[in-house]
């Protein structure tokens, strides 16, 4: 299951406002979703950006791929920059020669 932390649309025609939210790459824009995770209001001055930091770095660490512009507002927020910081924690095969000493 590819997870992508994406736009949906809501609000009124011409009025568009955005929730962040985690969703199945393969679904339609403003279907099903996993869970909300933040706002997007880019009619505002400045544009309201607000998500919660612990979900968006829990689904970021998961796996999920932000879109651009998911990317972007994560960027504006500073999320993205501490997860960007994190060290990479990966289940690597051991070493070539470092087999079973007592084989």
């Amino acid at each position: 299951m590819a997870v992508r932390i994406r736009l949906r649309r809501i609000g009124k025609k011409k009025q568009p406002q955005y929730r962040v939210v985690v969703a199945e790459t393969a679904g339609p824009r403003d279907g099903r979703f996993i869970e909300i995770i933040g706002n997007y209001d880019p009619r505002r001055e400045p544009p309201l950006m607000a998500v919660d930091e612990e979900k968006a770095l829990q689904w970021l660490r998961r796996g999920a791929q932000p879109t651009e512009t998911v990317q972007r507002v994560l960027d504006k927020v500073g999320i993205w920059e501490k997860f960007a910081g994190e060290p990479r924690t990966r289940k690597s095969a051991p070493a070539p020669g470092a087999e079973d000493a007592n084989a």
